[in-house]
């Protein structure tokens, strides 16, 4: 989404030419970042790809694009290497990397960021919480990997509006109202509501009649807890929002999705649904191989999860004419949404195609995975108190530092790896001021930030190349930041983000240790300042798009 970088566009170009001189119909030219940076600064297989059309071997065709180019005398190229079995690496020059640190340090936070999703529409629904349940680290996980993904896709310029939905009716909630009727506070409403109707007849009974009611509003008790525990638990997430530095263009609800999915169903009865044994299904199997059958309404015509679904797809394209609308949920969830998305198809023709499903696997305690059921909850705050206390003992670090320090700790052990497998936390590693963590990052920031205030007054900043100056890898890194955000965003994945700020960190540490950076009698200093606030610059915005801030001191 995002654009290549200049050598990458102008390179794109001149390759596709020489291909089509060749006798290369709509060639296409893709471009790598090598492994290992003296293998060069980007690569391509364009050879291989379009060898077998040209009757060529791949290495020939690339040692003739090579050819091609170098009579071109393109700028700022230094070198072009051809690898077997047809690979073309491409070395940039010295000025080519001053040139971007220049951008750099003009463009600010703007810098790997673009415009070109300008006007699309980008609906993000993710964390959905449910009132009379915590706020536990599932949907701590969640947000993180939704605020990140919103960030990023942002950051292409197109229009993001993220949303939550709330189980704000249904069986769950019939329990916690039984349960705090009969004298539970809301916190624990739900595990001793669920405890009796599992284990108590005449309790279960009580809770369906509950859920009745407070799906007809016929009973004003019932009302009343309802409506004060329904608002608690709603100011509770919003206080823990604002503590994640997150917010929410749209929140919607069950018990608005509920009526308008049941009057869908039943609109499209003998189109869509069918009637089964008193309840009414959609029986996916007759719409494609990988679905199946799902009940959309019960057998007391009270709409299911899978109902609301559909009503909230209404409701959601009333509110924001969107391009694409992403859910991000548990991959316990998959299932559901390979159906639901089916079923939202065939009622709204228009949003096939539109619809996407983006899961994640769970966040596990060394201890395992945790139950709202039995009671036996681990809570966002509980994880955070925790490891903010712990960061406080072992780093002497004051509360509001601690406070930044923790939510980069968490946030970073939840998108350093791919969106999809489980994640086990780590507690020493995660705040760990050394290797793959978060605070690494943030420390490494901010001691970047503190070398540049000690050189105020001793050594003037500037960007212009030093005479003789050899590029530095980190240069070449910085370099890279544009094309990182670009695949992080085609792909909805953070991880991306996450490798190469670890990379750059780690670029800039040995770029610390390796030369002396304010230095009065070295005329290169002034650059190593430019290069050292590039640095700060960068990952100040990789880290913001991963929702993370970097503190002022460590």
């Amino acid at each position: 989404m995002l654009s290549f970088s200049i050598m990458k566009e102008v390179l794109e170009k001149e390759i596709k030419s020489i291909l089509s001189d060749f006798g290369v119909e709509n060639p296409k030219v893709n471009f790598d970042m090598p492994a290992h940076m003296e293998m060069g600064d980007y690569s391509t297989n364009v050879a291989m790809a379009h060898a077998k059309q040209l009757g060529e071997k791949p290495l020939d065709l690339a040692l003739r694009i090579k050819e091609s180019l170098v009579e071109k005398r393109l700028k700022h190229i230094s070198r072009i290497d051809v690898i077997a079995p047809g690979f073309i690496n491409f070395f940039f020059d010295e000025h080519y990397f001053n040139k971007n640190v220049g951008e750099i340090l003009k463009e600010g936070d703007k810098f790997g960021k673009s415009k070109q999703a300008k006007g699309y529409k980008v609906m993000i629904e993710h964390t959905q919480p449910n009132p009379f349940k915590e706020f536990h680290i599932g949907h701590l996980m969640n947000n993180t990997v939704g605020e990140s993904v919103a960030r990023i896709v942002r950051a292409h310029g197109a229009m993001v509006k993220t949303s939550s939905y709330h189980g704000d009716v249904g069986m769950h909630v019939a329990k916690a109202v039984w349960a705090i009727r009969n004298g539970a506070v809301t916190k624990e409403a739900y595990a001793t509501g669920n405890k009796a109707f599992e284990e108590n007849k005449e309790a279960k009974e009580e809770i369906a009649d509950i859920n009745k009611k407070i799906y007809d509003r016929s009973d004003g008790v019932i009302n009343k807890i309802y409506d004060t525990g329904r608002k608690e638990s709603l100011d509770y997430f919003e206080s823990i929002y604002k503590k994640l530095d997150n917010h929410f263009d749209f929140h919607f609800y069950e018990s608005e999705s509920g009526e308008v999915g049941k009057k869908l169903v039943l609109e499209n009865i003998g189109k869509v649904f069918e009637e089964s044994d008193g309840a009414v299904v959609f029986k996916g199997e007759n719409f494609g191989p990988k679905t199946h059958t799902r009940v959309f309404l019960n057998s007391d015509r009270l709409p299911t999860y899978e109902a609301k679904e559909l009503g909230l797809a209404q409701i959601k394209k009333e509110k924001f004419a969107y391009d694409t609308s992403i859910t991000i949920t548990a991959d316990e969830q998959d299932s559901f949404f390979k159906v639901v998305e089916v079923a939202i198809g065939e009622v709204f023709p228009e949003l096939k195609g539109k619809l996407k499903h983006l899961s994640h696997g769970m966040l596990k305690l060394p201890s395992g995975k945790m139950s709202s059921r039995t009671g036996s909850v681990i809570t966002a705050e509980t994880l955070i108190d925790q490891i903010r206390e712990k960061i406080i003992q072992e780093h002497e670090t004051e509360v509001a530092t601690a406070e930044v320090i923790t939510l980069g700790a968490i946030k970073y052990s939840i998108l350093r790896q791919a969106i999809g497998g489980d994640i086990i936390f780590d507690f020493d590693k995660s705040i760990s001021f050394e290797g793959d963590s978060g605070p690494y990052l943030q420390y490494s920031a901010v001691r970047a930030n503190s070398l540049l205030k000690k050189a105020e007054g001793v050594v003037d900043l500037e960007a212009e190349l030093p005479s003789g100056w050899q590029t530095t890898n980190l240069e070449k890194v910085l370099e890279r930041f544009p094309s990182v955000v670009s695949r992080a965003g085609q792909e909805y994945a953070p991880h991306h983000i996450v490798t190469y700020l670890i990379d750059l960190a780690g670029e800039f540490n040995s770029f610390y240790a390796s030369h002396k950076i304010i230095d009065e009698k070295d005329p290169t200093s002034s650059y190593r300042l430019a290069l050292t606030k590039a640095f700060v610059q960068v990952m100040a915005t990789g880290l913001d798009l991963l929702g993370i801030k970097v503190p002022s001191q460590m």
